[in-house]
């Protein structure tokens, strides 16, 4: 293969595509995307409270009216002296009552209440779980205060045990280092799931651009002059470029739309957020004793901690040798199938057999960060097709450098093999037309000379 002539390729396939309307418009459009979903959940989160309602209640079991506080956005209104329930409730409008709440009286054999609510208006979830964590409140300490146990509440709060497991590290030299398993976790999914979407995006967009080329009949031109194995080694390269510029521009663009958001907004507007609502928000089920935890300045000492002990530079020349070898592994794959189709359409049947192992191992990285060292995490970042995405999940834990060599030796040789059966596949695909083509079809063109 002549370089020089792949340089060329490479450069019109980057010019090409950078001058498109569509790739500015997704450079600058996506960004706005991606900042808002960063911007609005916190814009939401600050205006989502709700209108102050009033609660008229009726409480039979004398137990739970003083459990109701009035909030931010209930009022309660005592109304028990009232005959029944119900009358206040065919006069709510006239009262401005939003809801009645009537609670049953004490049942002596449960020692428990029954409680329903009636409102002119469905009440949100958020409305709902305060109420009835009140009643359940005010029922836990009657039937605490029923024991008769002096200082009984107290004992209980005591004995609940709330022990923080420290994790340490030690490195060759013997130094312990602080490791919170939570953030080398979290870490250990980003990775696997960047290096999926990577492979799996810019892979197809190699096979989209040999499509595109083919369809036009461009492609009879261009292979009267070059090779067909240079035109789809440039044009692999050259796609790789335009979705790195493409990727780095986003990340440019989404902190600088988002610096930009947050000074216009102003600080105040992340003082305002409760971080229990935070929690919440993101599905997060957890009390005041465990956001205060949260908050421990130990908690984010370990935290900062954990990540300064990370070994970055090792981490990232990882990402970069994996990143690359598994996008010219795939990207070898879905150039060669897009020479043997000439519609995206007919892909799918062709295509299958790249998405399976990037699938499985999307789904052997998930398991991995629970279990880094288990078997599946350690023969998952072995095997070529899935080593790629599996390795960099595992990565963050701690990898023997043996393994990593041994996996990049496998990935280098595969993909060298792969590269050399797409091309026999690219160069004979790639003039073909009229036929629809199948794997048997593929398997005749692998064996011609």
């Amino acid at each position: 293969m002549n370089l020089h002539t792949i340089k060329i390729i490479i450069g019109r396939e980057y010019l090409n595509r950078v001058k498109k309307k569509s790739f500015l418009v997704t450079t600058f459009v996506v960004p706005v995307l991606m900042a808002a979903l960063c911007v609005v959940p916190i814009v939401m989160m600050v205006n989502s409270k709700e209108k102050t309602k009033t609660v008229a209640y009726v409480d039979r079991s004398g137990i739970v009216g003083e459990y109701l506080e009035n909030t931010e956005t209930i009022n309660y209104v005592d109304m028990t002296a009232a005959p029944d329930a119900d009358s206040l409730k065919n006069r709510m409008e006239e009262l401005s009552l939003d809801a009645v709440l009537s609670i049953s009286a004490l049942d002596s054999a449960s020692r428990s209440v029954n409680a329903d609510i009636t409102s002119r208006k469905p009440l949100g979830l958020e409305m709902s779980e305060n109420i009835n964590n009140r009643i359940n409140k005010a029922v836990e300490n009657y039937r605490i205060a029923s024991y008769n146990i002096e200082g009984l509440e107290d004992i209980m709060n005591e004995v609940k045990a709330n022990v923080r497991l420290r994790s340490y590290t030690m490195d060759d030299s013997g130094e312990e280092k602080i490791s919170e398993a939570g953030v080398n976790s979290i870490l250990s999914m980003i990775l696997g799931m960047f290096i999926f979407i990577f492979v799996t995006v810019f892979g197809s967009m190699v096979m989209s651009a040999v499509i595109e080329e083919k369809a036009s009949r461009v492609v009879e031109v261009l292979v009267s002059s070059v090779k067909a194995t240079e035109l789809m080694f440039g044009k692999i390269i050259g796609v790789a470029a335009v979705a790195l510029t493409q990727f780095l521009l986003w990340i440019i663009l989404t902190v600088a739309i988002v610096g930009v958001a947050g000074s216009v907004l102003g600080e105040d507007i992340f003082d305002s957020l409760d971080a229990q609502e935070v929690a919440q928000t993101a599905g997060v089920n957890v009390d005041g004793e465990a956001i205060a935890q949260l908050a421990d300045q130990s908690e984010l000492s370990t935290i900062l901690s954990t990540i300064q002990g990370l070994d970055f530079t090792r981490i990232l020349v990882v990402f970069f040798v994996f990143f690359i070898l598994g996008y010219l592994l795939y990207a070898s794959m879905f150039a060669a199938i897009g020479s043997a189709v000439e519609n995206e359409g007919d892909t799918q049947q062709l295509q299958l057999p790249l998405t399976i192992p990037l699938m499985l191992a999307y789904f052997i990285a998930i398991y991995a960060f629970r279990a880094p060292d288990s078997a599946i995490a350690f023969w998952g970042s072995m095997i070529p097709f899935t080593s790629p995405i599996v390795m960099l999940a595992r990565v963050p834990f701690g990898v023997e450098t043996w393994e990593i060599l041994v996996s990049v030796a496998l990935l280098i040789v595969t993909t060298g093999l792969m590269a050399w059966l797409s091309a026999k596949i690219y160069k004979v695909g790639i003039l073909m037309f009229g036929k629809k083509s199948t794997w048997k079809d593929l398997w005749k063109w692998l064996k011609q000379k």
